[in-house]
């Protein structure tokens, strides 16, 4: 679309996780058919869309930065309406602010930050174009209730990969977690619209599908396809689609399938890959979350999961500085890192969320003390997933290309099937070359906490892949 279009301009930031990164590209895509020129270049957009994440303090203040920046480009030299080049910084006209705060803090975003324009929520993304047209619309109530299907545009920003979101809403009773009180209950997709959705990515250039949900191992339970919902749906993602690698993010201990064990074991399109966010290992503090388990019980998750997928990578997610967590429950918590030996962790400072059982429970860490908590926990992870990674150390590993390295040009980086994107680290390719999208035959020379380094070495003749002299 020409520069000067009557319907002007869109820049999107898009914050939070990879299931709000879906609901951007739905915005874009909707913005893009309607005939809304989608740019990358704040500076060159007449809107902006803040799409915002209120998942912990952290993301929100993230968010209110985010917003309050775009905020201040309005009144800029150089806006709409004002003296200055064209495109020069703060040519912002309108401010739009979408995604979880406005389901759950609209109100007080529309009473705090007058400069905001308007908001889409969580069930107006294909209202989207309109709400631009329009200036915004007001606050919506929460919690949402739609879920989107196929019909839905989309446009990809992600390299190599593509995310599909095969449900909305979360009915898990964790005490610690807001989110079901603005994203709603759990709502699955159909297989049919999954299916049709996954091969339009595949044909738009995705060579890795990642099925994403709040808790992705419940699909399907509550549209009839019972405990085995997610294997059936990626048996037929395998069937109906090519895409090299499929795997799953998300799962909940309580809802997991031993049977998605199984078919990673047999089916190398399906990554031996498990990202299981367990929380804590004490069981008082796991009572206290309303979270199913024990230490062993996940243990013995685990252990099952090596055994009938034996090249199977887990990460896990805890949370430190819960109400009640003592210096005890915290050691118990760095034991369990060291039986569980997991490839990657991450971890996070407990933030009280308001409406949240949680929040009224005593004996919250201090702030300091939490840091300090979470500060310890990744430093005793980081020597076990430092020989996991040295373990790899003379291997050849399929790797998914993803260009030039971040930090220098003369290196490219990738993933091997390990490491789901944007969380788990890198594969930083030091000899040799291939495009980006490709899956180039690395071996691995070095490994950090971290990332990995290799040469590539293969595959022979694959288009664009240049072996290590």
């Amino acid at each position: 679309m020409a520069a000067g279009s009557p319907k002007g301009r869109v820049g999107m930031i898009s914050l939070g996780c990879a299931k709000n990164l879906v609901d951007s590209e739905v915005m874009l895509g909707e913005l893009a058919r309607q005939g809304h020129e989608i740019t990358a270049a704040m500076e060159r957009a007449d809107t902006v869309i803040v799409n915002t994440c209120a998942f912990v303090e952290e993301a929100r203040r993230e968010s209110i930065e985010a917003i309050l920046e775009v905020a201040a480009r309005k009144s800029a030299p150089g806006a709409a309406g004002s003296p200055g080049p064209e495109g020069a910084a703060g040519r912002v006209r309108r401010l739009l602010v979408a995604g979880c705060m406005v389901n759950r803090y609209g109100e007080e975003l529309a009473r705090e930050i007058p400069e905001i324009d308007g908001f889409v929520s969580l069930d107006q993304l294909r209202e989207v174009g309109r709400l631009v047209q329009l200036g915004g619309g007001p606050p919506p109530p929460a919690p949402a209730h739609l879920v989107f299907d196929h019909t839905a545009p989309r446009l990809l920003t992600t390299r190599g990969h593509a995310y599909l979101k095969v449900a909305e809403g979360c009915d898990n009773p964790c005490t610690f977690c807001a989110i079901p009180l603005w994203r709603g209950r759990f709502r699955s997709r159909t297989p049919e619209s999954l299916v049709a959705e996954a091969r339009r990515l595949e044909a738009e250039g995705a060579v890795e599908l990642c099925l994403i949900a709040q808790d992705t191992t419940r699909y399907g339970e509550d549209i009839g396809a019972g405990r085995h919902g997610l294997v059936r749906l990626v048996e037929r993602l395998l069937a109906e689609t090519s895409f090299p690698w499929i795997r799953f993010l998300y799962a909940y201990p309580t809802t997991l399938d031993e049977e998605l064990f199984r078919l990673m074991g047999s089916e190398p399109r399906f990554v031996s890959y498990v990202d299981l966010p367990l929380q804590h290992s004490h069981p008082e503090i796991l009572r206290a979350m309303r979270r199913g388990g024990s230490a062993e019980r996940y243990l013995r998750i685990l252990e099952r999961a090596r055994r009938l997928a034996p090249d199977v990578f887990l990460r896990s997610t805890f949370i430190v500085g819960f109400p009640g967590e003592s210096e005890e429950h915290f050691a118990h918590l760095l034991e369990f890192l060291d039986r569980a030996c997991l490839d990657h962790v991450g971890a996070f400072a407990y933030s009280a969320e308001e409406g949240t059982p949680a929040a009224a429970l005593p004996g919250t860490a201090t702030a300091a003390v939490a840091r300090r908590r979470h500060r310890r926990l990744l430093e005793r992870q980081r020597p076990i997933a430092l020989a996991r990674r040295r373990a790899l150390v003379g291997r050849r590993l399929t790797v998914l290309v993803e260009g030039a390295c971040e930090e220098s040009e003369h290196l490219l980086q990738g993933r091997h099937a390990g490491m789901a994107p944007e969380i788990d680290g890198r594969v930083l390719i030091n000899d040799g070359v291939a495009p980006a999208g490709a899956f180039a035959e690395v071996e691995i020379t070095d490994a950090f906490a971290a990332d990995l380094v290799g040469r590539i070495v293969g595959p022979a003749g694959a288009a664009g892949v240049v072996p290590a002299a």
